[in-house]
């Protein structure tokens, strides 16, 4: 495996080197770049066409590692990924084109211009709670800018890995996109490799490995992580609507999602309208018995339920709880305190404990006292109140009066902060995240005679008078 994998990296590298050079086969810039962008389009064009050849395949191998219905496939998945893909092949060919920005006096006279490169070999590790879409997603964009790209999808979607790497090797040729399977033994010997780059979806801690091995290369990198978001909801909430949304929000995915509502944040005198609210539309999508439901999605494997049942332990279930060894029904807990286990780590499942505030004020300060979150999600009705919170809660992104949506805006950069991430992706995002941007100066013949030593006193008040 070893020799394997770097005898596919040289490969990919040399088929980058031979890019470049082969731009001195063109008569013109303007041939060349019509070249690139077809080629481009024509990849993302025959993507597409397969992903819709192969959406069965696809819904069933979420089905078999998840437990996903083919609604919720779509809806979270296949759909996102197409919708990522008519966005981009819709505005491909302006990203790509070079854009001359404005110049300033100092350079005058001449051309400012910002061309777009892409970085290279791109290494690009997805998760397993939405692992359609989140590895066909980045990878769209590292196509888009140009990259050539080796894929790790992870081992715990075994069924969906395969799928993807069924519909890649008949998309492109190993040199342009390959597929790596297997565990941490092939993540550890891929993060030996030195990349030009290095997209990684998942935990803080392995996150924190993938940046260390970075590092030893210093190759720039994007940390797709999660954390604990919060959902703040304060009395002047529609407390109905609120509820109908929180439920959608931690029940997709089995709340194995990492923007799902972490935690319930609401203010005291509204907790005893607003939880009986958000059981009854949780009974209202999946029945009476949830865990029955073919729409409720399992939990990944035994491990991770062991984990969610552990945190159930002492706690005081308002509504829920249960568990048929591979799925847990949705599940409320009160009386919650900060110091509590399941307090202390994301938790990626259908658990959603329940704390209250007084004021805003306290709200955003315990927040605050924790670790940046990817999302926040806000139900209030005061327009001042929704501006101080977002301004006064540092957080990846969120949404008011909803939960989880604003990732499907292609307009909107999705990414976290501090422990939840660095980097942002989707739509023209991923195209800038994955292109180098290089800054060019096409200078004219006329001269400033001062700006050439020595540096008089009469030079250095012109330099003063250009350059303030």
């Amino acid at each position: 495996m070893v020799s394997e994998i770097n005898s596919l990296v040289k490969k990919q590298k040399n088929a980058h080197q031979a890019d470049l050079l082969d731009m001195f086969s063109y008569q013109n810039h303007r041939k060349r770049w019509v070249n690139q962008y077809h080629n481009r389009r024509d990849s993302l064009l025959k993507l597409k066409s397969i992903i819709i050849e192969h959406e069965k395949d696809i819904s069933v191998s979420l089905e078999q590692d998840l437990g996903k219905s083919a609604g919720e496939a779509y809806l979270t998945e296949i759909g996102m990924v197409l919708s990522e893909l008519n966005y981009t092949l819709k505005h491909l060919k302006s990203w790509m084109k070079p854009k001359r920005v404005r110049g300033s006096i100092s350079v005058f006279p001449g051309k400012s211009m910002v061309y777009y490169q892409p970085y290279g070999v791109v290494l690009i590790m997805s998760p397993w709670n939405y692992p359609f879409q989140l590895t066909m997603t980045p990878l769209i964009g590292a196509i888009a800018a140009g990259n050539r790209c080796i894929v790790k999808p992870s081992n715990y979607s075994p069924a969906t890995s395969q799928v993807i790497a069924k519909l890649v090797s008949e998309w492109v040729s190993p040199d342009q996109a390959a597929i790596i399977l297997g565990g941490r033994e092939e993540n550890s010997l891929l993060l030996e490799e030195a990349f030009d780059y290095i997209f990684f979806t998942g935990g803080t801690k392995v996150g924190k490995l993938v940046m260390q091995k970075a590092a030893e290369h210093l190759t720039p990198i994007t940390l797709e992580l999660g954390g604990k978001s919060p959902c703040i909801v304060d009395e002047s909430a529609d407390l109905d609507l609120a509820a109908k949304r929180i439920a959608f929000g931690k029940s997709i995915n089995s709340g194995q999602t990492c923007v799902a509502p972490d935690y319930l944040l609401v203010h005291e005198s509204i907790q005893d309208k607003l939880l009986p609210l958000i059981r009854d539309y949780w009974l209202n999508f999946y029945g009476q018995d949830p865990i029955k439901s073919k729409d409720w999605p399992k939990i990944v494997n035994k491990k991770h339920y062991s984990r969610l049942m552990k945190l159930l332990e002492g706690s005081s279930v308002f509504f829920g709880g249960e568990g048929d060894g591979e799925r847990i029904s949705p599940t409320l807990l009160t009386n919650i305190e900060w110091e509590d286990p399941i307090m202390q780590e994301e938790i990626f499942g259908p658990i959603l404990p329940v704390l209250t505030f007084q004021s805003i004020e306290d709200a955003a300060g315990q927040i605050n006292q924790k670790d940046h979150p990817l999302a926040c999600y806000i139900f209030c009705e005061n327009q001042e109140r929704i501006d101080a919170l977002i301004h006064a809660i540092p957080f990846g992104g969120g949404c008011v009066n909803d939960t989880l949506v604003h990732l499907s805006n292609p307009h909107l950069p999705f990414g976290g902060l501090g422990k939840s991430g660095m980097g942002r992706y989707h739509g023209k995002y991923s195209f800038d995240t994955f292109s180098h941007k290089k800054a060019i100066l096409f200078k004219g013949k006329t001269d400033f005679p001062f700006r050439y030593m020595p540096l008089n006193e009469g030079k250095i008040s012109l330099i003063k008078q250009f350059l303030k």
